[in-house]
């Protein structure tokens, strides 16, 4: 599914209308009814519902909620925050409509608006339809504070398209901006919904059908959804006559004296998602480590400096190269100087694909050179702000644009991990993984998630569908975790340990 932007939103409505002949009225009336929907999951013996309109299309839809509600028996107040006189064409309209089948909206200059929204807090349910995906500029006015009302009421609220006073490109906070239980948007999902203040804001969302022609909607944009069905053709089958030599050669180049544990979770996690063979390359105690959790590991036992990687293992990796199918670089090496003259060393002559992560990035953003292969950069918004040379808010503030800064920085595919993690690859549009859950804002699945990507690497798929599906296959085994274990306390062992389950059940589900 793509993701669309207010502007393509925008040229998606106007395309409906002028060339599928797809009336205004009809659009608006199918939104109407998608939230009306949802209204009535929510409260399906019927009850209270306070309709907050604005004076744009989006309070149209809000007036349509409001008149399916009446007549469905639902004891319905529509409050519009604006003056009648403000409405747009297609809002007045639905006005008429409404009000012959006896909803009497009451505006904002009518003194029992303020009476009546003071009250919203003994409603059921409230429908935020005050703005819709056009909103820019610092919210005020009326529309202001009928936001502050609906946030002071506690009352479960549903969104109309976007929680009012949400940007819808970028997330983020528009002053203020109601707080949704749900949100219904139209036609496409919006970049809101993945990113800043929107992504908590619009609570569980859907995307509903409201008339627009299939073609449209299956028109490219600059970045869309990743899908199961788009993991499971790419993952690779097992053949009956395979080998381990055949299914992936695996090195990873990771850990450390206090952190060996993150060379184990790399190697699990390799060897979970079907690695034919993992080699970790670290210092004495990493590889002590390692032995005792993943016997299965192959060790290359590498010179050190007080438990740190030390710059003389370069020459032991780079005679060795031929062996690997793909690398990973990185997890817990530590940030040593020593660490950063070693993969200075290596990263010079080396010619194996490869996966940068955690310090192997914090050596990029102190200046080491990048390999000259393709190569997969995963990091968290820390480190994608040490390597943009910007603040992690400014990361946050637009990851979308972010993730095409990067690509265009460094020339490589970036996977920008989160909730909602997005790949992004030079003309390539963004690609947003949908699966994963809170629990996995612990220690270590980072980890787990360079094992999984280096192992696809390995078994030929290209960077950038190694890290849109080791993104997807990652956080689906999160979810397997959050649904068998509980949704938080897992750990990122139980995620590499589930990562098979999570595959098999992949392949059931599509």
């Amino acid at each position: 599914m793509w993701i669309a932007t207010a502007a393509e939103c925008r040229k998606l409505d106007r395309t409906a209308m002028d060339e599928y002949g797809v009336p205004p009225v009809v659009l608006m009336e199918r939104a109407g009814l998608a939230v009306f929907e949802v209204v009535q999951e929510m409260l399906p013996e019927g009850g209270r519902v306070s309709v907050m309109c604005g004076k744009g299309n989006n309070g149209g839809d809000g007036l349509v909620v409001a008149r399916l509600a009446s007549e469905h028996g639902y004891h319905v107040e529509c409050l519009v925050a604006a003056r009648e006189s403000e409405l747009s064409c297609e809002a007045t309209t639905q006005l008429a409509i409404a009000r012959a089948q006896g909803v009497q909206p009451i505006f904002y200059d009518d003194p029992r608006w303020l009476l009546k929204a003071d009250c919203l807090g003994c409603r059921d349910i409230i429908v935020d339809a005050l703005l819709g995906i056009g909103a820019r500029g610092e919210v005020q006015g009326m529309i202001l504070e009928a936001i502050r009302i609906i946030n002071r009421s506690g009352v479960p609220v549903v969104s109309v398209d976007v929680p009012s006073g949400i940007a819808t490109d970028t997330g983020e906070d528009l002053g203020e901006s109601v707080w949704a239980t749900r949100t219904v948007t139209f036609g496409l999902p919006k970049p809101y919904l993945f990113q800043g203040i929107g992504l908590e804001h619009s609570g569980y969302w859907t995307v509903a059908d409201i008339g627009y022609p299939s073609t449209l909607l299956q028109s490219p944009t600059d970045a869309r959804l990743v899908s199961a069905e788009w993991v499971l053709s790419l993952l690779p089958e097992r053949l009956r006559a395979s080998h381990k030599g055949e299914n992936g050669h695996i090195l990873i180049v990771a850990g450390s004296r206090r952190m060996p544990g993150a060379a184990s979770l790399a190697a699990k996690s390799a060897m979970r998602a079907g690695a034919g063979l993992v080699t970790v390359a670290g210092a004495e105690e990493v590889c002590r480590a390692v032995a005792a959790n993943v016997p299965e590991a192959i060790l290359l036992p590498l010179p050190s400096i007080d438990g740190v990687i030390a710059p003389a293992a370069a020459e032991m990796l780079l005679e060795r190269r031929a062996s690997y199918h793909a690398a990973l670089f990185g997890p817990g090496l530590t940030h040593e100087a020593s660490v950063r003259e070693f993969l200075a060393a290596v990263w010079a002559d080396w010619d194996v694909p490869c996966v940068l992560d955690a310090d192997a990035l914090n050596s990029v953003s102190s200046g080491v050179n990048l390999p000259n292969i393709e190569c997969i950069l995963t990091p968290h918004p820390g480190e994608m702000s040490r390597l943009m040379h910007s603040s992690t808010a400014e990361v946050q503030s637009d990851r979308f644009a972010t993730v095409e800064q990067a690509v265009a920085r460094y020339a490589r595919t970036i996977l920008l991990k989160g909730p909602y993690s997005i790949v992004g690859e030079a003309e390539q549009p963004l690609m947003v993984n949908c699966t994963g859950n809170p629990g996995m804002a612990s220690g270590g699945m980072g980890d787990v998630l360079g094992g999984v990507i280096a192992t696809l690497l390995a078994q030929d798929l290209p960077p950038y569908c190694a890290a849109a599906c080791g993104a997807y296959w990652h956080g689906a085994a999160g979810d397997l975790c959050a649904a068998e274990i509980a949704p938080i306390g897992y750990t990122a062992a139980d995620v590499a340990d589930a990562l098979p389950k999570a595959r098999a059940k992949l392949a059931t589900s599509c």
